[in-house]
C-alpha cells in the first residue's frame, strides 16, 4: 500500500493508482515531471496552494480540485485545465472518480476557521479510501470517516499536534495512517516517530519524508 504514496513535505502527497496519479496540496516539488491526472487544492495557504508547484505537476489533461475560496486565484494562475470548485461536507462523481470533502477547521486557532469552507478529501482510488485531513484539529466531521489510508497533520501550532492526531487516527481506524505537516514550518520528526508510538497496535504506520 505505502509503496504507492509518496511525500514531499508538509502536506505534499502523491498518490499512484493503477491508472491515474494523484496530488494533494503539491509543494516543493523538486522538479518538473506534469504527470498529475488530478491535482486536490485543500486550502489557499502557500504551502498548500502553490502556483510554482502546480506548474511542475500538471498537464494538459488535469483536473484541479479546489475549495470555492481558493477557485479564483486559480484562474488567476491562467491554466486552461477544468477547475471542479468544491464545498465542505458534500460528495462528487467525475467521470472516473469519486470523492467526498470533509471539513477542515481549527477548535480553539484562528488559523484555519470552519467559515473559510476549506476541506479535507476522502478518495476512492483502486477501492480503497485515502482520507486526507487538510489542516485541521479534531472536529465532529472528521470523527465519523472511515478509511482504508489515513494522512493526518502532526506538527502542531497551525494544527493538531501529534498527540492529537493520533487519537484521531485511534478513532478512525484506519488500516494504514501516515503523518504529514511536520519538519518543513513546524515540528519536527519527533512528532512523526512518536505519533506512530502512540498508535494502537492494529494500525500499520511508517514515516514517509
Amino acid at each position: 500500500m505505502k509503496d504507492n504514496i509518496k511525500i514531499n513535505a508538509q502536506s505534499s502527497i502523491k498518490i499512484m493508482g493503477s491508472d491515474k496519479i494523484f496530488y494533494i496540496d503539491p509543494y516543493l516539488i523538486e522538479k518538473s515531471v506534469n504527470d498529475a491526472d488530478y491535482i486536490f487544492i485543500t486550502h489557499e495557504h502557500y504551502d498548500h496552494l502553490s502556483n510554482d508547484d502546480i506548474g511542475k505537476v500538471i498537464k494538459e489533461d488535469t483536473i484541479i480540485i479546489v475549495p470555492e475560496s481558493c477557485y479564483d486565484k486559480v484562474l488567476e494562475f491562467g491554466y486552461p485545465n477544468d477547475i471542479v470548485k468544491v464545498k465542505p461536507n458534500s460528495k462528487y462523481g467525475l467521470e472516473d472518480l469519486t470523492f467526498a470533502t470533509i471539513p477542515a477547521y481549527n477548535i480553539n486557532k484562528l488559523y484555519h476557521t470552519e467559515n473559510s469552507g476549506w476541506v479535507g478529501y476522502l478518495i476512492d482510488i483502486d477501492n480503497k479510501k485515502y482520507y486526507i485531513t487538510g489542516d485541521t484539529d479534531i472536529n465532529k466531521e472528521n470523527k465519523q470517516v472511515k478509511c482504508d489510508v489515513l494522512f493526518l497533520p502532526v506538527g502542531g501550532v497551525y494544527t493538531m499536534d501529534c498527540e492529537e492526531a493520533a487519537l484521531l487516527a485511534n478513532i478512525i481506524k484506519p488500516r494504514f495512517a501516515i503523518p504529514t505537516h511536520y519538519k518543513t514550518v513546524v515540528g519536527s520528526n519527533d512528532d512523526a516517530i512518536k505519533f506512530c508510538e502512540l498508535l494502537d497496535k492494529e494500525i500499520e504506520s511508517k514515516i514517509l519524508y
